[in-house]
């Protein structure tokens, strides 16, 4: 654990239980004898009970690639355990007993009721857990280890995928560590098959899909392909995830997929300001870590670099065709996938994606261009988000919008902002024309169509936050949607709608329901959307009080009904 962290918060991290909060826990586990050198849990463990120390002393180790780090000695009172211990994956620490005597073993199960009733002990856990997470993500120590280089967009891309979902991995840069050639020839691998993803045992990985690290990795819980769920969430940005949260603590049974990390195109901010109940801000990444704790907390299955790439809607229950092959049976979808933003059509773009054009303004995008000019394309509070927050590291910011202004896209205290930071520059009426460069982007040309001139520019680094592109071609056939390609759902659903998609209730559509009963949408993807954060979440948590009302209608006279009629 890094001395600082340990240091500042090690009474939050390795807190003591009383003996009256002792006594509650006891109805939830199993006491057992412990012998000196036994090993409770092994690193890589699925599905190991949480440990509370009634006697003796354990000792809890972080495997690495350096060898064993021992993280903390635990005495009568004190707990093992962090995040993946709530959620049913597998841990990285190793729990061994140092001293002879007795444990209180918890099971997931226990552990979830716990965290669900006992308010007290419930926030002991929570706080414990988050910052035993947070400890092991800081600490430099894991036995999975990245080697990449900053110069290789596959590179960033298991980077930001291992970094959003707050897993630990060891980051080794191929062009600037020491000790690389060592590591190359150790796992016999070269520099040009990197990046290289080296795991437990040693086993090596070339340049995986996120879906083969998460495999790899094993960061996902189990799916029972056999049930049907009460509800599927298919995106974890806000929207989905508060829906998840709500429908989850109040005992849905929540099954939530998302084809990368939890947070969506919000996870991608730096920082937001204007969010109700944060007034110093807070990093999109920070807000989804906690909605994804709190998912957890209720019971919620979340699965990530796993995507719905069909609705299959012609029956009921319904079943979602995933990306690795498995379906998944449903009572009532949310379908929370957001949008991508628009990319310009600029000769070169896709080339240079990852090895100088950006989609996101987090912590590895600032390092890979600080102290560099870069240009952000874009008006809406995303680009002013990540101009402020860039601006900070790098030499000068080019913003560049096709409009006459920020005005009507972006809110004033960003504008404010803007206007006020002399290493920001707004371009308007302006758009990038030309790209170039070799393996990576070297330099850019745009065009300022008020003037009519062109300048080519010597810039390497281009963040692209552009318009708004949803995410429904998997919906394809299924639901409505508008000449966008966003769903309709509640008034916006035209007559025609219904009639083509077959709705046979007696009823019309409730808010946020698409065109399919059952099924709604929340967030950007839903047609003419509020595109703000707080908007997305409210959608999302509203939307369960109509999960709820779709599900009585399926009860058996309900569905019988439904049924015969789909029959016919």
């Amino acid at each position: 654990m890094p001395n600082e962290l340990y240091e500042k918060r090690r009474e939050q991290m390795f807190p003591k239980l009383t003996a009256v909060q002792l006594s509650r826990l006891e109805a939830h586990g199993r006491r057992l004898s412990t012998k000196a050198g036994e090993v409770l849990v092994e690193p890589g463990q699925r599905h190991h009970d949480m440990v509370i120390v009634l006697a003796g002393g354990l000792e809890v180790a972080l495997p690495g690639m350096r060898g064993e780090e021992i993280v903390t000695a635990l005495q009568p009172g004190d707990f093992a355990g962090e995040m993946s211990t709530l959620r049913g994956i597998p841990g990285f620490t190793r729990i061994r007993v140092r001293e002879a005597g007795e444990i209180l073993s918890i099971s997931e199960a226990g552990l979830r009721n716990i965290v669900q009733t006992d308010a007290e002990i419930s926030e002991i856990l929570m706080r414990a857990f988050i910052l035993r997470r947070m400890g092991l993500v800081a600490s430099g120590q894991s036995e999975a280890m990245l080697l990449g280089s900053r110069h290789s967009a596959d590179t960033l891309r298991l980077r930001e995928f291992l970094t959003r979902n707050s897993y630990p991995y060891v980051s080794v840069d191929i062009d600037t560590d020491a000790g690389v050639q060592v590591l190359l020839e150790r796992f016999q691998v070269t520099v040009a098959e990197v990046p290289v993803l080296i795991g437990r045992c040693g086993r090596v990985f070339k340049n995986p899909s996120i879906a083969q690290v998460a495999d790899f990795l094993q960061m996902n819980p189990a799916i029972d392909d056999t049930k049907v769920h009460d509800l599927v969430v298919v995106g974890a940005g806000p929207a989905g995830l508060a829906a998840a949260v709500y429908a989850a603590s109040e005992g849905l049974d929540v099954l939530v997929v998302e084809s990368n990390a939890p947070g969506g195109q919000a996870g991608t901010s730096s920082r937001i300001e204007n969010y109700l109940g944060f007034p110093t801000g807070i990093s999109g990444m920070a807000l989804a870590g906690r909605a994804l704790v709190q998912t957890q907390k209720f019971g919620a299955n979340v699965n990530v670099a796993c995507h719905a790439t069909r609705l299959l809607c012609e029956r009921r229950p319904y079943a979602l065709e995933l990306s690795d092959g498995r379906v998944v049976q449903t009572s009532t979808v949310i379908i929370a996938t957001g949008a991508k933003y628009r990319d310009p059509s600029i000769p070169n773009l896709t080339k240079f994606i990852g090895a100088g054009i950006y989609y996101a303004a987090t912590h590895l995008e600032a390092k890979l261009c600080e102290n560099e000019e870069i240009v952000i394309v874009g008006g809406g509070n995303s680009a002013g988000q990540a101009a402020v927050f860039l601006a900070g590291g790098c030499r000068h910011v080019h913003m560049l919008v096709r409009s006459e202004g920020l005005a009507d896209s972006m809110s004033r205290y960003l504008i404010r902002r803007i206007e006020e930071n002399p290493r920001i520059t707004l371009h308007t009426r302006t758009q990038i024309t030309a790209l170039d460069g070799n393996e990576r982007l070297e330099r850019l040309t745009w065009h300022d169509t008020a003037t009519g001139r062109s300048e080519v520019c010597e810039i390497g680094s281009v963040f692209m936050m552009t318009g708004a592109v949803p995410n429904t071609a998997w919906l394809a056939g299924c639901v409505a949607l508008d000449d966008k390609d966003f769903v309709r759902t509640g008034t916006e659903l035209r007559a025609e709608d219904l009639t083509r998609t077959g709705w046979l209730l007696p009823r019309a559509p409730y808010l946020l329901e698409t065109s399919l009963p059952g099924v709604f949408a929340v967030g950007d993807v839903r047609s003419d959307s509020v595109k703000r954060v707080a908007a997305a979440v409210g959608e999302g948590s509203i939307c369960v009080q109509f999960v709820h009302r779709a599900l009585r209608e399926l009860s058996v006279p309900a569905r019988a009904r439904l049924m015969t009629a789909v029959a016919a």
